[in-house]
């Protein structure tokens, strides 16, 4: 799944005009990236496929997810918490799941999951749905928005992998809408540097802690 930028207000600000300001809050993302990355990397097959089960757990017991008619989500790639068993299970449950589509400038379009035989591959090896595409805006019809994240803090702010889609497309979803990302059990960190373009989530999953509300 496409993934990008991070979340929250400004613990850093970037600041026009103050390119060392900028490269500064760049490079601090830059190495707790490479940090997560490596250690995501040294998780077993075995591990990783266990998280994808226990959240997928979490999410579907959630009561936002049981009322929701509207869910946007992702596919996951490498590394990430498996996610392919969730959208499957909220899709044959009567949900309306979009996924994102990849678009040429990193923005995110968004298309409707109709099962497994309804993917076809995208760029950088991801999978997208062959659906119509709704448009940048159809998130913000969600009732429900789960995302993925490198790390994220106990204020909100989210780390990603730096493309910034995720925070375009995050600043369309209204702000009562759960917004949630899905980590590993030691990605809560204590902080997760931010400027003021990234978006918060409002909630994390985690296989150990469930969903818990953030912010």
């Amino acid at each position: 799944m496409a993934n990008s930028d991070h979340g929250g207000s400004p613990t850093q600000p970037t600041v026009a005009g103050h390119g060392g300001t900028a490269d500064r809050l760049a490079e601090r993302k830059s190495l707790l990236r490479g940090r997560l990355r490596a250690a995501r990397s040294r998780l077993s097959q075995a591990e990783r496929a266990a998280a994808g089960l226990a959240l997928m757990a979490a999410v579907l017991e959630l009561p936002q997810a049981q009322m929701a008619g509207t869910i946007a989500a992702y596919l996951s790639v490498g590394t990430e918490p498996p996610t392919g068993g969730l959208v499957f299970a909220l899709w044959k449950r009567g949900g309306y799941v979009l996924l994102p589509v990849l678009r040429d400038d990193y923005d995110l379009d968004w298309a409707s999951y109709e099962g497994p035989d309804s993917l076809v591959p995208g760029p950088r090896g991801l999978l997208e749905p062959a659906a119509q595409r709704r448009g940048t805006g159809a998130i913000s019809r969600a009732d429900l928005v789960i995302v993925p994240a490198l790390a994220v803090d106990r204020a909100g702010n989210r780390l990603g992998r730096g493309g910034g889609s995720y925070d375009r497309a995050l600043a369309r979803v209204g702000s009562q809408v759960p917004t949630i990302a899905l980590l590993y059990d030691d990605e809560l960190l204590d902080e997760v540097p931010a400027g003021p373009h990234d978006q918060r989530v409002r909630a994390v999953g985690q296989p150990g802690r469930g969903i818990f509300w953030v912010g």
